[in-house]
């Protein structure tokens, strides 16, 4: 293991933050519980004062068949997933192309779209060492209580890439902003969605110096130049009292604030 300063109003998609020293595992290495995991930082909001930080090394990108299962590291980017489920014609992944970062972001927060979600092809977790069953592990929208660090995942092999899925799922993109931000800031309600409720109480396109609830999709918190945490902050804080005032819904952020 080593340090690594990384400048996160550079290396986040949301581009704020500062540099900051992380602390890099390599395989074979023994895993920190002290420390908190993050990925490729794509929902993340890094915060002046964030805790200690760790982060997997390349050794943990990968992907490799073992028989019936093909097994993938955590620090594996979600494009080359998607690459190599077409180049095999594996089905399952394809809608990975929706979701930016590495596949240990989206173990930990059991990501999705529409009714795709990780958990419901995944195979199994190696969470500190010890492989687990996916089904053992406690999930839900948005949700996975992991339990530990994941440093890898397995998939049972199934054939029939679709690129017609890829192509629609892809489509999806259209109604999201092109400014840097970290996804959608908060997860959905039950039967409604978040930028619906965002909009509807006024704040579309609602700016704090160059933080902005996006024109184009209220949910997405963008960087409008040199956006910085504690506007991000506000405008997230704002958007939760007026949609819980007005509309009595209480929103839960789906973006990792430390």
């Amino acid at each position: 293991m080593f340090f690594k300063t990384i400048d996160f109003s550079k290396s986040s998609s949301i581009k704020v933050g500062q540099a900051t020293e992380v602390l890099i595992i390599e395989k074979g290495d023994p895993l920190p519980q002290e420390r908190y995991l993050i990925g490729a930082a794509n929902n993340l909001l890094i915060s002046p004062n964030p805790p200690p930080l760790m982060m997997l090394s390349k050794d943990f990108a990968y992907i490799k068949e073992e028989g019936d299962f093909l097994e993938i590291g955590s620090a594996m980017p979600t494009g080359r997933i998607v690459s190599y489920a077409k180049k095999h014609n594996l089905a399952g992944f394809e809608f990975f192309s929706k979701l930016p970062g590495s596949l240990g972001g989206m173990l930990a927060m059991n990501a999705g779209v529409k009714e795709y979600e990780i958990f419901n092809i995944l195979h199994s977790i190696q969470i500190n060492g010890k492989w687990i069953l996916g089904k053992d592990i406690a999930h839900g929208y948005r949700f996975a209580h992991l339990g530990g660090i994941a440093t890898a995942a397995r998939f049972e092999k199934k054939k029939g890439f679709s690129q017609i899925l890829l192509d629609s799922l892809i489509h999806l993109r259209s109604n999201q902003p092109h400014e840097p931000s970290a996804g959608s800031a908060f997860k959905n309600p039950e039967g409604d969605h978040a930028g619906r409720l965002i909009e509807e109480v006024g704040l579309k396109g609602f700016r704090k110096g160059d933080m902005q609830w996006s024109t184009v999709h209220a949910n997405f918190l963008v960087n409008m130049g040199n956006g910085t945490f504690e506007d991000a902050k506000y405008l997230i804080d704002l958007a939760k009292e007026k949609v819980f005032t007005e509309c009595g819904v209480l929103l839960i952020e789906e973006i990792k604030l430390l």
